[in-house]
């Protein structure tokens, strides 16, 4: 969920964790670990998140086949294809109410449009299935960020804290997320995600592989094409994987098989790798130039779940709130760093950027984690706001915050 509040119990795992064995784990050799795969899958439901598939170009060329039978009759009609609509969400914890509510409110405003690629992480990952497949999912979206707290998310003891401190993997007990996730996910929902994937739309979810250090993305709709009977319990554990905290929460492992044998892989949230993402930007492929040719314009609207704006904070310099203050604005600034590479990769790629985030007059602070009056006072902020006219940004945080009046025009990058 890539919260700061939580990522501080990271921090005192790291300073008071003693010294006991960890749970059973066989982890891929180094030499292999390109080539695991999901034990009972292909390779085809993921791949490296900073590294492009190398049939790329062949994925492209049959995404955009796919698109245009699927829009043949409006061809016909208008003589051009509509835009293909990409939305990318980021983590937040419990920002993401943010998301859900601006979601929820550009339904009510006739506005939104059907998103051809959904990409989620951590918060964003929770969101992204019901993003996905649009507003008919709009009530359980609602329903979950404004009824959602701490207590449907993690579960808190002496017991689970002390054996987190002595060797086990969390601080905290997520079944309740595990269990909410279970409830959300239904059968009925990953029907329509294959279904929906055989049109040419995609899904994908971001984890973290934790020993490779390097983020793995989940095609959801090849996952849920597949012949395997378990594939939907495998995407319960995708979604519980993007939103687990190192630390807070306990990791989610993946039996593989590599070189003829079966390991295990260690994943966390995708927020420890990239707040949001689209697809690998080291590609090898012309997309500008193939989807050009296609005549298929495409537009990118990216929700940022947090605020961006530097914050000032007078503090206590006590090891809490130094740890905390500082891995908030560690995953700020991270978050900002992502929301650049997008917009380069959109300019090298020709696809039109649009990104959102918390606005600054928006003041209400968190009682605890997954504050439910907070959460529900943030959905309806973003709801009205959709509702009204979400106000994007075209350009990445520091030219977009001169253009507010917020930052001095030294802060922009120039133009390379």
């Amino acid at each position: 969920m890539t919260s700061p509040r939580i990522s501080l119990l990271f921090c005192l795992t790291l300073l008071l964790a003693g010294c006991a064995g960890a749970s059973t784990h066989k982890p891929v050799p180094e030499m292999t670990v390109q080539e695991a795969v999901v034990k009972g899958y292909g390779p085809n439901i993921r791949y490296l998140g900073d590294e492009a598939p190398a049939d790329l170009a062949h994925i492209i060329q049959r995404r955009i086949g796919q698109y245009q039978a699927a829009h043949a009759d409006y061809f016909k009609t208008h003589g051009k294809y509509p835009a293909m609509n990409y939305l990318a969400l980021s983590g937040g914890g419990d920002n993401g109410a943010f998301g859900a509510g601006l979601l929820h409110g550009w339904s009510a405003a006739g506005t939104r449009p059907d998103f051809t690629i959904v990409t989620g992480v951590s918060t964003g990952a929770l969101i992204a299935p019901f993003a996905f497949l649009g507003r008919d999912y709009d009530p359980q979206l609602k329903e979950s960020y404004t009824t959602m707290s701490s207590e449907n998310i993690f579960l808190g003891s002496a017991s689970t804290f002390l054996d987190g401190l002595t060797g086990g993997m969390a601080l905290t007990d997520n079944t309740p997320l595990e269990k909410m996730i279970e409830k959300n996910v239904t059968p009925e929902m990953f029907r329509q995600i294959a279904e929906e994937h055989r049109k040419g739309r995609r899904l994908l979810i971001g984890t973290t592989n934790l020993e490779m250090q390097r983020s793995v993305i989940w095609d959801i709709g090849t996952l849920a094409n597949s012949a395997n009977p378990d594939a939907i319990k495998l995407f319960r554990q995708i979604l519980l994987a993007s939103s687990a905290i190192p630390g807070a929460f306990k990791p989610v492992f993946f039996d593989v098989t590599a070189a003829g044998k079966t390991y295990s892989e260690i994943h966390v949230d995708g927020g420890v790798t990239a707040q949001v993402f689209l697809y690998p930007l080291q590609t090898v492929a012309d997309e500008k130039t193939l989807f050009e040719k296609a005549g298929i314009p495409r537009n990118l609207y990216i929700i940022r779940n947090a605020k961006i704006v530097p914050e000032y904070q007078t503090m206590t310099p006590r090891l809490m709130d130094l740890s905390q203050r500082s891995i908030e604005t560690l995953i700020k600034n991270q978050g900002i760093g992502d929301l650049y590479k997008l917009y380069a990769g959109g300019q090298r790629d020709g696809i039109n950027y649009n990104m959102i985030y918390i606005p600054q007059d928006f003041t209400e602070t968190p009682k605890e984690m997954f504050d439910r009056d907070y959460m529900s006072k943030l959905f309806y902020y973003g709801e009205a706001m959709a509702k009204k006219e979400i106000p994007w940004q075209h350009t990445p945080p520091s030219y977009a915050l001169v253009e507010q009046g917020i930052a001095p025009p030294t802060a922009v990058v120039p133009a390379q």
